[in-house]
């Protein structure tokens, strides 16, 4: 990701609870996970807010692609950083040395998202950063809020729910047992996807697509 002038790469530390993470308790049902309200810091939360690029089209964008703030640009250094990566690798007893990452942004939900599924088997550890205001009625109702399942089927055997609200964080390796979902919701929400690939022909075509995709969205702004 590029970073402007006086970019401060110890920024993060200012808007990441580290420590909360290292408290953070690695549930075991449906699927060992670690959600954690507030990763974003209450005191950052506006200026990360704030520094989200406005995202018209649905689809997830590769953050090289995007225009982000410097609140924003710190947060996703500190999710890309080796401290990050320690934590999770210890929180799992996974090694991660050397796993490739792949970063997204995704700013809107449509009718068609939130169906039940896994995730791809070039992922290995998959990480949402959800950033948006907790006030949303739709919130309220449920809608948009990742369910995590015990089974591929039914959207309503759930054992927990995730509100996409406040640097909510939510970390799970990958597994074909690993359903997740959420009940449709249509308008603005951001979530940063975060991914520790493995090293596949899958995964490497993965990021490749990614990476032409992030050229192609340069060349059309330049347009």
């Amino acid at each position: 990701m590029t970073r402007g002038p006086g970019f401060n790469t110890h920024l993060h530390m200012d808007i990441l609870d580290f420590e909360g993470l290292r408290a953070a308790p690695v549930a075991t049902g449906p699927f060992p996970h670690i959600a954690l309200p507030r990763f974003v810091k209450p005191q950052a939360l506006p200026a990360v807010f704030a520094a989200l690029p406005p995202m018209k089209g649905r689809g997830s964008f590769p953050i090289g692609a995007l225009k982000l703030g410097p609140a924003a640009r710190a947060a996703i250094a500190g999710l890309e950083g080796e401290e990050f990566r320690a934590i999770i690798a210890e929180k799992f007893n996974l090694d991660l040395q050397g796993a490739p990452l792949m970063t997204t942004l995704r700013g809107n939900s449509g009718a068609q998202d939130g169906q039940i599924h896994t995730d791809s088997t070039a992922k290995r550890v998959t990480i949402l950063l959800y950033l948006n205001p907790a006030s949303g009625a739709a919130w309220a109702r449920q809608e948009g809020c990742l369910r995590l399942l015990r089974n591929g089927t039914d959207l309503e055997n759930y054992a927990a729910e995730i509100p996409p609200v406040d640097g909510t964080l939510l970390v799970f390796p990958n597994s074909p047992t690993a359903f997740h979902g959420h009940k449709q919701f249509i308008g603005q929400r951001y979530v940063v996807q975060m991914n520790y690939m493995t090293t596949s022909t899958k995964a490497k075509a993965e990021m490749r697509r990614h990476h032409l995709s992030a050229f192609i969205k340069r060349l059309t702004r330049a347009a």
